[in-house]
């Protein structure tokens, strides 16, 4: 939906001084939106502020209020819309301390919804509370497909790509790739906990259900902000495979190329990120020169789709922040307003079975949509529905500081990037075998 502009000039001087200080601010609780008096529903999200994840927590918070000022826009145009209370605060990275935090939201604050989570292995914790609790949770950036699959379970909602959907979409493109230069060998890094060994994991089950035939050279874990990536890069080039596929994000993956760039790693490897390479933070690191042969993807692209929808979030998002939106933004927006879509679909009921009825099967057309194309909240898994494009560095300067942004795109359907009905089947089956006899 196109806005008037004036909506938004109003918003914006409103909420402009509260999110500068929100981004400045790395850690520390911090509620946006209406008060709790008049609020229609409350979310708790939690989203790291501290070491190499915060900036991901600092973009979801503006995310955030550029939702927020867009519906304070429609429901003052008569858009039956909720007026929403958000709570957000900082979950360290810790699964313990998050579910501790997620505890409080719901206990304390009257939380009737959890939201956000980078690290998957946060989000598992929280969302087996949520379950316990009873209470809606809607991630918006941790991306285990173990989260809608083998975990799932009815209050948890996922309205960003997973893991599933980036490894397909990246099997795809090594698939046509393969077809054109014969590559055979292949390696695979990722950190070391939940999202890296998913991500391998739903990689190789891509490339079964496509016939991809490779050799796996190495596989190696190092750990979560692991500083010196030395030995890894050491062992990769002793490897020497044609394709090395990363599972590492946003520091990590900054330190390892700025590591690898110094050594001859690129030049006889490609590396390719499918998931979160392709994040504008990481572009902004490359400068004017990326290393040969990187293949990237993330959740969303400030220059793809070319849609007004695309391009007026990101101008929001800047004129908030004064800089452009990493793939997290993105994210904590469309969670705010997939919520407010279902609240809207529910006719204003706001009780957990309620809007999961109006979740299941949710449309909604996002940034990250192209033209003619609306995300899909799958009935089953609670999986969002999108597509995916995945493309090489090319010299761009129309969002500075970045000299580099993504080009030469690979576009791929959510119809393609499905997971095969007996790959679904097996994986929810081991689902209703995890939680039989289980609470609620």
């Amino acid at each position: 939906m196109s806005l008037p502009r004036h909506w938004f000039q109003v918003a914006l001087a409103f909420s402009s001084v509260l999110v500068s200080v929100a981004a400045c601010a790395q850690v520390g609780r911090l509620e946006l939106g209406v008060a709790a008096g008049q609020a229609d529903l409350t979310m708790g999200c939690l989203y790291p502020m501290t070491e190499r994840a915060a900036i991901y927590g600092q973009d979801s918070i503006v995310g955030i209020q550029v939702a927020l000022d867009e519906l304070h826009a429609r429901r003052e145009a008569g858009e039956l819309l909720p007026r929403l209370r958000v709570i957000v605060d900082d979950d360290q990275s810790k699964a313990s301390y998050g579910v501790s935090l997620a505890k409080s939201f719901i206990h304390k604050d009257g939380v009737q919804v959890l939201c956000g989570m980078v690290s998957s292995g946060v989000a598992l914790a929280v969302s087996e509370l949520a379950y316990q609790e009873r209470v809606l949770m809607i991630g918006t950036d941790h991306a285990s497909s173990r989260m809608t699959l083998e975990n799932g379970h009815p209050y948890y909602f996922r309205v960003t790509n997973d893991t599933w959907t980036s490894m397909a979409a990246g099997a795809r493109y090594l698939q046509a790739l393969q077809i054109t230069t014969g590559w055979k060998r292949l390696a695979f890094i990722g950190p070391d906990y939940e999202y890296g060994h998913v991500s391998r994991d739903d990689l190789h089950e891509a490339f079964s259900q496509l016939g991809v035939q490779f050799e796996d050279v190495t596989e190696l874990w190092p750990r979560l902000y692991e500083p010196d990536y030395s030995a890894y890069i050491a062992a990769l080039e002793q490897a020497k495979p044609d394709i090395i596929v990363s599972a590492l994000w946003g520091g990590d993956l900054h330190a390892f190329i700025k590591q690898a760039a110094g050594t001859r790693l690129f030049e006889t490897s490609r590396l390719a990120n499918f998931d979160t390479g392709g994040n504008y933070d990481f572009l902004e690191s490359l400068g004017a020169k990326a290393p040969p042969g990187l293949i990237l993807s993330a959740r969303h692209h400030n220059n793809w789709p070319a849609t007004e929808r695309n391009h007026s979030f990101v101008e929001r998002f800047r004129a908030l922040s004064g800089r452009y939106p990493t793939y997290a933004a993105q994210g904590a927006y469309t969670g705010v307003m997939v919520l407010a879509k279902a609240y809207e679909k529910a006719a204003g009921a706001t009780d957990s079975q309620a809007l999961i009825k109006a979740l299941e099967g949710l449309e909604i057309a996002l940034p990250e949509d192209p033209d003619g194309f609306a995300s899909r909240i799958d009935p089953i898994t609670h999986q969002i529905q999108q597509t995916q494009a995945v493309g090489t560095p090319v010299a761009n300067s129309d969002f500075p500081p970045a000299q580099l942004m993504l080009g030469d795109w690979s576009v791929y359907s959510a119809q393609e990037l499905q997971l095969d009905n007996a790959t679904l089947a097996r994986r929810l089956a081991a689902r209703k075998r995890s939680t039989e006899g289980q609470a609620p």
